[in-house]
């Protein structure tokens, strides 16, 4: 049998043999579906790091934000209170009581005086000043044209976050309504009305029976009768421009709902005064002071 001179070439054993197109497309869908539990383990890995990243740059994020929002707040808070202290400085001037006069006459004397005439020519809704000695609570109170105007107004009817003491936009100007309701914020600092919540402590009462409410026309002392939480819809919001029945049965539910107890005689011919702000109890719970305001001598 004769021998061949042309033998194939020996294969290099490390060489793999080439696979058909074919077979190497399955073998990239069985690497992309089916991977060995080590690049698994990696995969899983690289994933949880790529979560992390991403909450920390969300949770860094809320950070900022939350610490923008608080700087913002302070700085409302801060421009407020600077702009009642600078009108307390400029409109309010020491009481006109006599230093000699007896204790008892000096008690119907407010302990301040305000400039209306100069308040006044600055912004023509404003109807009063609301002060108590011994405390924070001195205020320009304006006419509410309606209640949302002054909400985040001040005095002088430029934006400010605290807004002013306002009316209810039912009553008559002034306080010629046999049951005026005055309007504030419940602010976090306790500043506006946010210190109505302090006359619910009967200790607190004791020490502050009374508010003043200074007028162009004339000067009140608010003596408190009650105090409680209500809600927003409750008939506390009731307006009575004359005297009647229903007052009278109005004033006597408000005194029966009081936290602290108080010896205010009800006078029919008498006007009387509703302080009212948020609280904190919940959403829809409001604090509120009951007065009757009797005139200065």
């Amino acid at each position: 049998m004769p021998v061949s001179l042309h033998q194939p070439p020996l294969r290099d054993p490390f060489i793999r043999k080439q696979q058909p197109k074919n077979e190497i497309v399955s073998l990239l869908r069985f690497s992309l579906y089916y991977e060995t539990p080590m690049n698994n383990d990696k995969r899983k890995r690289n994933t949880w790091l790529q979560l992390r990243r991403v909450l920390v740059v969300l949770l860094l994020g809320v950070f900022l934000f939350s610490g923008y929002r608080l700087l913002s707040i302070r700085q409302q808070y801060m421009a407020s209170a600077k702009t009642y202290d600078q009108a307390a400085a400029r409109y309010i001037r020491p009481g006109a009581a006599d230093p000699e006069a007896p204790s008892p006459e000096k008690a119907d004397l407010p302990p301040v005086r305000v400039d209306f005439d100069e308040l006044t020519a600055a912004n023509p809704d404003i109807i009063g000043w609301i002060f108590c000695e011994g405390t924070d609570l001195s205020y320009p109170v304006v006419f509410g044209r309606d209640n949302d105007y002054y909400l985040h107004r001040d005095y002088l009817g430029n934006y400010d976050f605290s807004g002013t003491i306002f009316s209810d936009k039912n009553n008559s100007r002034g306080f010629s309504d046999s049951n005026v309701i005055l309007y504030g914020h419940n602010m976090r600092n306790g500043t506006m009305f946010g210190m109505l919540k302090d006359w619910l402590e009967p200790s607190f009462y004791e020490q502050h029976p009374e508010i003043w409410l200074l007028t162009p026309e004339e000067d009140f002392r608010i003596e408190l009768f009650s105090g409680y939480i209500t809600t927003a819809d409750s008939s506390t919001y009731t307006v009575f421009h004359e005297a009647g029945p229903e007052l009278n049965a109005y004033l006597k539910a408000a005194e029966g709902r009081s936290v602290f107890e108080a010896d205010v005689d009800f006078d029919p011919g008498a006007c009387y005064i509703v302080l009212s702000t948020c609280s904190k109890n919940s959403e829809d719970a409001r604090t509120v002071l009951h007065g009757k305001l009797v005139p200065a001598e």
